[in-house]
């Protein structure tokens, strides 16, 4: 197992620079043009360059395999024409919304209504930033990165409010609201949940959390939170499809009932943001999941590859694990209704949600772990 703090990315990109020998080299030309400055600007510049990059790849592959997941449960095919069993169809797919007309209802709050896609997105981008994706693969590990999620995950309702509102749509008013309504029901059991894991590691740090789960149980079974609290996992499972809007739990969209709720006016690039949002805020979410309840990165040393590769490597299985388990529930389980949604934020999941907390405060009071 792999355990300490690592570098973060920035570091990393350093240390590979120093190991060819480049460094220096540039640090010095920029201190001698009084711009030493310039050279941390441009490393997080590609930073930032990578992650927007490994997330637009990452959402192309997604739109393939949700179609592709789809096909299997309904006994299809899925995408076959476009590329090797269809994988180009994502490219396809963006070139048809670059070739949409852009289109403004004219009682449309115009700058709005242009704004609120682009918040969604940011936001969806911003989450990746505390996201460990291996062994010093992280942009920041941030003493509060836990907390920085929720806060920065509690900005798309908001955008999303924006966006119906300014559609000047009964259809997109009304799933805009629905989706506010659904966020704030079950933010505070999302977080009550991640809460009881902060209280097993006592940091805020998705690199510590990570960190806590290198181990194991009774010498048997791998020290992953999930086995610890399986209770707070399903709680959180069950959150996190409820706050991505996914079904059994997508009321802001819901076609049968408000045609495409909140982005029902939206066309072209402004319902491409929309949707790159969507997938990455599902691949995001799913990351957290996995670093949170099943051991982040962690996983036994493979010979002499470099832990960067093989952690990443376990973490991605992980995640994509995780992924397959939200597109089979969305193909296999029906609807619920909205009084039922509700219902089940307020009045169960709140409740199991403050005993799990107890039973955490217990467990590490008592010294059992």
């Amino acid at each position: 197992m792999w355990t300490g703090d690592g570098m973060n990315a920035y570091e990393l990109i350093v240390s590979i620079l120093y190991s060819i020998d480049v460094y220096d080299l540039l640090l010095d030309a920029f201190r001698s043009a009084g711009m030493e400055y310039a050279l941390r600007v441009i490393i997080v510049l590609v930073e930032l360059a990578v992650l927007f990059g490994f997330v637009l790849i990452t959402v192309m592959f997604l739109t393939w395999m949700e179609r592709k997941v789809v096909a299997m449960v309904q006994s299809r095919y899925g995408p076959m024409v476009t590329g090797p069993r269809g994988l180009l169809q994502p490219v396809m797919d963006g070139i048809k919304l670059i070739g949409k007309e852009d289109i403004i209802p004219a009682g449309a709050d115009r700058w709005i209504f242009t704004l609120a896609p682009f918040v969604v997105f940011v936001a969806a981008l911003l989450v990746f930033i505390p996201l460990p994706f291996g062994y010093s693969l992280i942009i920041s590990d941030l003493k509060v990165g836990l907390l920085y999620i929720i806060a920065i995950s509690a900005v798309s309702p908001v955008a999303i409010l924006l966006a119906g509102w300014a559609s000047n749509n009964k259809y997109s008013l009304m799933g805009a609201m629905r989706a506010v309504a659904q966020d704030i029901s079950y933010t505070i059991p999302l977080a009550l949940a991640a809460i009881a894991v902060v209280v097993f590691t006592g940091s805020l740090s998705t690199v510590d959390i990570v960190n806590a789960q290198s181990g194991t149980l009774f010498g048997i079974i791998p020290k992953w939170f999930i086995f610890i609290t399986p209770l707070g996992f399903i709680l959180f499972l069950i959150a996190s499809i409820a706050e991505m809007g996914r079904i059994p739990f997508d009321f802001q969209e819901s076609e049968q009932e408000l045609v495409a709720g909140f982005f029902t006016e939206y066309s072209g690039m402004k319902f491409a943001m929309f949707f790159l949002a969507e997938y990455a805020h599902l691949f995001a979410v799913s990351g957290i999941v996995v670093t949170l309840f099943f051991g982040g990165w962690t996983g036994p040393v493979l010979g002499n590859i470099p832990v960067q590769i093989t952690s990443l490597i376990y973490f991605l299985i992980k995640t994509y694990a995780v992924i397959f388990f939200a597109m089979w529930l969305r193909d296999t389980v029906p609807r619920v209704r909205i009084d039922q949604l509700l219902n089940l934020g307020w009045k169960i999941m709140v409740p199991l949600a403050l005993l799990n907390l107890l039973f955490a405060g217990f467990v590490v009071t008592a010294g059992v772990i």
